[in-house]
Parts: structure tokens; sequence; C-alpha cells
């Protein structure tokens, strides 16, 4: 996609890579080969965003307007007043008859709600110790802090959300056409529960009432499951998981241009297959088992993206940078035009550097899951056509990021403010490394003794398999310098010394003073 065209159906290509392995599942969103998002989880991860638990309140914080609960995990989890919502008195209700059995059904056809919450009330005029309080997980944990909860209970689906108490109807604000906002609307007012809410989600959009009624009777069923488990136990714990995050990208990801879903673990590659099946059958073609000889990232380029993607600075084609730079309060991004010089005049050449950067940016933006303020440092231009143009470009490149954001016009000095949503821990990857030659001491050990350590490694294996041939694999420069001179070089040297000869090839891969040993079958020779 070039930079100075901001028509975003350009997007042809939508690839979903899953790496999965012992400990966690990594998963990469790669948008016409641009890597633009990444999520990974741990197998044993003990909150996800949109778990459901039954919480305990352990402790209220009048100066916080907040309450910890006990959720029977580890860490105490955060509840502040703001997110506690205007039903909150019908879901403390309904927790407390249904414990003591005195409301006996999951629906809410015969319940009786509660007035609205205050929105500028008191924490400890709602909730008292030890009390029993139905919460989902808003935030994931960051940092030292534990997970943040709402008592706005919401259950996704791919085309809707159902909420309880919350007897609304709201359609995406995607969905531009009236006519179909109006088709939604009543399709919507006929098929709600009552006492119920429902969100339209943008995949609504063409849907007939079958398929919606069908999503909403399977998100009832889940909602039974939260039933049954406030019955059944009253101690602290979760009571509905959210599906694992490889499912729960494919239900808010999945839409009709994605192109390719390419998965190496077998078990995720079934669950993914059948959860698939129940929601969108047709899709199933584009889900592929990976079968290549490479790693699957490294397969995709995804590796090299990831590199070239997380550090400090991050460069474009044209040679302009980014330097990212974060503190506790907000995010700073600098623009730089890079060490090319244009032969345009300034004002244009300012320009394109800047829209090329505001595509990066967004890209950034999604791919780290950058949240809270952002600070972006443009490079100056007076004219304020360019101004508009870059203001307009940005908005239009943040279109694909599904958190919230608000972005705000060029202030006088050329600053650009963003605020952007963030659920999950800011994405860090290290990606520098301690030099492998000298292990991060900036001293390299005399070249010459390189050379003596790889002539005592032939020595053993020489001694210790007299009939074995030998191959070498090395850095390409230690490679010329084994080559060097011919019948004078090291290779006829040693072929010399041990009446063998060692075949050497050169691996770009390793670091200057990496080699490896293999014998006739390519399996490596392993030094003690």
């Amino acid at each position: 996609m070039g930079h100075q065209d901001h028509n975003l159906s350009l997007i042809v290509e939508k690839e979903l890579i899953i790496r999965g392995s012992d400990s966690e599942v990594e998963i990469a969103l790669l948008e016409d080969k641009k890597l633009v998002e990444l999520h990974t989880q741990a197998k044993n991860e003990a909150f996800v965003v949109g778990d459901i638990f039954l919480g305990e309140i352990g402790m209220l914080r009048p100066d916080l307007n907040a309450a910890f609960l006990n959720v029977g995990a580890r860490k105490d989890a955060f509840l502040h007043y703001t997110d506690l919502g205007p039903q909150v008195k019908s879901l403390q209700k309904f927790t407390k008859v249904v414990q003591k059995k005195q409301y006996n059904s999951s629906n809410l056809d015969s319940f009786q709600m509660e007035p609205d919450n205050r929105k500028d009330g008191l924490i400890n005029k709602v909730f008292h110790r030890k009390q029993p309080v139905l919460v989902q997980i808003l935030k994931e944990p960051i940092s030292t802090k534990g997970p943040r909860l709402t008592c706005e209970i919401t259950l996704p689906g791919r085309f809707l959300v159902l909420t309880p108490f919350a007897n609304i109807i709201a359609i995406s604000k995607k969905i531009s056409n009236g006519e179909e906002r109006k088709r939604l609307k009543l399709l919507a007012e006929s098929i709600k529960p009552k006492n119920f809410g429902l969100i339209l989600r943008t995949a609504a959009e063409g849907k007939k009432v079958a398929e919606l009624y069908e999503e909403i009777s399977s998100l009832m069923e889940k909602w039974a499951g939260i039933y049954n488990e406030l019955q059944s136990n009253p101690k602290p714990r979760k009571l509905l998981s959210e599906i694992d995050k490889t499912t729960t990208i494919f239900r808010d990801l999945l839409s009709d241009d994605f192109n390719k879903v390419v998965i190496n673990d077998n078990l995720i590659y079934e669950n993914v297959k059948d959860y698939i099946k129940g929601i969108a059958p047709d899709k199933l073609k584009i889900i592929k088992k990976y079968r290549g000889q490479k790693p699957i990232f490294e397969s995709f380029g995804v590796n090299r993206q990831i590199k070239s993607s997380f550090g400090k600075t991050s460069t474009m084609k044209s040679g302009a940078y980014l330097v990212i730079e974060s503190t506790e309060a907000m995010h700073v991004i600098d623009v730089n035009s890079g060490p090319k010089s244009s032969k345009q005049n300034q004002e244009s050449a300012a320009l394109n550097v800047n829209l090329e950067a505001a595509e990066d940016i967004a890209r950034q933006l999604r791919l780290r899951d950058i949240g809270g303020l952002i600070i972006i440092d443009y490079i100056d231009m007076r004219n304020n056509e360019h101004r508009t143009k870059l203001f307009q470009a940005m908005k239009d490149y943040m279109k694909l990021d599904r958190a919230q954001h608000t972005i705000l016009p060029l202030s006088k000095f050329g600053l650009m403010q963003i605020t952007r949503q963030r659920l999950k821990p800011a994405l860090k990857i290290e990606t520098e490394e301690a030099c492998p030659v000298c292990n991060g001491t900036n001293q390299v050990e005399n070249s010459m003794l390189f050379v003596d350590q790889l002539e005592r490694a032939i020595n053993t294996i020489v001694q210790n398999r007299p009939t074995s041939k030998i191959k070498l694999q090395v850095h390409p420069f230690v490679y010329a310098y084994l080559k060097k001179g011919l019948l004078k070089s090291k290779q006829w040297e040693w072929y010399r010394t041990y009446k063998k000869w060692i075949k050497i090839s050169g691996n770009p891969e390793f670091h200057l003073k990496q080699f490896k040993f293999f014998d006739s079958f390519n399996d490596e020779i392993r030094l003690n």
C-alpha cells in the first residue's frame, strides 16, 4: 500500500499465522504480509479479558471510590465505581436470590429489575465487606496491578453481544446504511429476551433473523451456565472462561476479507476447525495445517518482522524512521526524515515522509498495543492543506484499529495527540541481544585462539570417529578466511595434517564465532 494513497480497501490479504508450543500460543495477524498484531497467551493464564468470576468484596477504599475483590486467584482484582454500570443493583439482587435459591430460572422474564445506580455515588453505599459480586475481567493484570473488573456483564458472539439486565438495543456505528440499521433494529426487538439487551456487531450486517436467533440461543445457554454455577457453590472462583485467545481473535476478526489461517499445532488446528464449523462453515477452506520444514514464524517472515518492529527505532522503506520512547505517563513518537535528502521541495518532502510515518505509526500502535496518551512529533509543515491531509490520513490508517481511540489535529507546534484504549499489557519484546562474540563484555578473544579451538575440535572428532566424513559450518567471514590462499589455505593445511578432507560451508545465520560439525548423514557431531 503506497503511503500517498489512503484508500484502505487496497488491503487485499489478511492472514492469521498461529504458532503453538508447549507453554504458549502466539498469533500473528498479517495484512498484505505486514505484521500488524501479535498476541501471546500462556497456556495457564489465570485472567483473560471477558472471563466471568464470582468475586467477594475484600477491601473497600472510599478514598479511591473502589473495592478490591477476592476472585479465587492469587491476585486481588480492582473494581472502580465508574465500572459498576447502571444495572449493578439488579445484578446484586440476582446474585443474592439465585444463591439463596429464591429465583429458579436463568431467564429474566419474571425478574423484578431494580432502579438504576447513580453515576456519582460512593462505593461503600453500594457494597459491604464479604459481599458476593458477579464480575467480568475488563483489563488483564498489568505489571504489579491485578486485573480490572466491571459489573456490566457482556456475553459476546460473532454477530451480537448479549447484555443481561441492560435493556438496550445498539447497532455498530460501522453499519452506516440507514435501511439496514432500521432492519436490524426491528429484528433485534422481535428476538430480544426480556430484561436482556443486544448490541449488534458489524458482522451482523445482512444476516437473517435465523442466524441472529441461533446465536442468542447459544449465548443464553452460557448465561444459564453462569446461573447454575451461582446456585451450586458460593466460593469466589471463575464461573465462565472466555474461549481461549485463538478463538476469541477469530470471533472478533473473522470477516469476508480473510484469506488464510495457518496453524502449526494439531490440537489448535482441530479446535479452530470445530469452532469455525459452528460459526462460519463456509470459512473452513481457509484453515490450513502448516506442513513446512522451517519453523512457521520464520517461514512467513514473522520472526524477522518482530525483530525489526519492536526496537526503539522503526525504519521505513524510504529510509525515514520513527523513534519510540515510553514513560509511565505517555508515549512519544518522533518522526525523522532519514539520511536520504529529497530532491523535491522541502514542504512536499515533509508531507510524504509524514504520510509514510502515519501508516507505520498506526501499525505500531496496534502491534505493540500502545495505550494511553501518545504524542507524535511530525516533521514541520506550514501548508494548512498538507496538515489537514495528514490528519485525515492518520484517521484512515487507524480505522482498522479495534481499540477505541481519539485523534486530535496537529497543534501549531506540529504535534499530534492520540488517546488509545488498552486492554492488555503493552507488548514489549527485547530486540537487542548481548553480542554472542564477546558476551556483552566488549572484549573479543584473540582470533588465532578461535582457529585453535576449531583444530582441537577436529582433532577430537578424528580420534573418536576416524572413518567418519566431516562437514564444518561457519559464519561466511570465517568460511572465506579458512578457504583463502587455495593450496595454502587452512582447509588444505587440515587435509595434510589429518589426512581427511573437511568440507566447509558458510551459514549467514551464525554469529561470527559459531560453528557446527556434521557427518555424511547431515547429523550434527556434538562436542562435549
